[in-house]
């Protein structure tokens, strides 16, 4: 009896060790995100929304060149990585959608309130995440540094914080629920802690992002109504303040990530 234990310590000890040795589901996952980088398909929509921006379209039939996205009419270098943020002539805080729908109305005379309308990946809507694609690709490689010098931004940081901490549905999930602290996951996927860098940069840098299991490009907009949705939450409305200012209270909690958008997602 005492040898037949020893045998069993033996190779329960041994499986362990071969479990220990083996590389971290986070391990190859990023090995796994590494291998299909050079080919990520994001790299069409990027190309897509570069032409958007240039070519004539819409009932006025202008391009977007003029579309001041924050550091001027037709500068797009840097913008991403200072969104959200206030704009005067709307008078609100603004992301890069929800801004892009202000210069396609007043730029090129499309509906921006049909546009916000229209489900994701369909019609108007594919072009903006496409727009949204090549001008986070614009910022690439740059660290994020979102204003919180008016006084709205200041007022959008705090409702997303509350907004983030927020429970409530039929499962009584918040925001933080999933990416509050450090080392949560789900399934074979880490979460991570959007409070803090680097998990905040890690995590709002990657969006817009293509998503493998889907085959689908997905901005932020939609990967917020993807959040409430498993919540148990409504959909919120496109370029809602509630989701900006969750992308405010993420995008501060950045300040210095590194953008690497747009990012390859399982």
């Amino acid at each position: 009896m005492r040898t037949t234990r020893i045998l069993i310590a033996a190779v329960f000890a041994s499986a362990a060790a071969a479990v220990w040795a083996q590389k971290s589901t986070a391990d190859g996952i990023a090995e796994y995100r590494a291998m299909l980088a050079d080919g990520n398909p994001a790299e069409l929509f990027e190309a897509k929304g570069e032409d958007l921006w240039k070519q004539k379209r819409g009932p006025k039939n202008q391009t977007l060149e003029k579309c001041d996205l924050g550091k001027g009419p037709g500068i797009v270098r840097g913008v991403f990585v200072e969104l959200p943020r206030y704009f005067s002539d709307t008078r609100r805080v603004q992301d890069m959608e929800s801004r892009l729908l202000t210069c396609m109305e007043t730029l090129q005379g499309f509906d921006a309130a049909e546009i916000a309308k229209t489900p994701f990946g369909q019609g108007e809507q594919n072009s903006v995440t496409a727009l949204a694609a090549w001008l986070s690709a614009e910022s690439r490689g740059m660290k994020f540094n979102l204003p919180q010098d008016h006084l709205q931004e200041k007022i959008m940081y705090e409702v997303g914080k509350r907004l983030f901490f927020a429970r409530g549905g039929s499962h009584d999930f918040a925001c933080a629920s999933c990416h509050g602290a450090d080392g949560k996951r789900i399934r074979l996927q880490d979460l991570p802690n959007l409070t803090m860098n680097p998990g905040a940069g890690n995590g709002f840098g990657a969006w817009p992002a293509y998503r493998v299991s889907n085959g689908q490009m997905w901005g932020m907009q939609l990967r917020l109504n993807d959040c409430f949705r498993q919540q148990r939450f409504p959909y919120p409305a496109f370029g809602s303040d509630a989701t900006i200012a969750l992308g405010v209270y993420m995008g501060v909690n950045s300040k210095d990530g590194e953008s690497i958008a747009p990012a390859l997602k399982r």
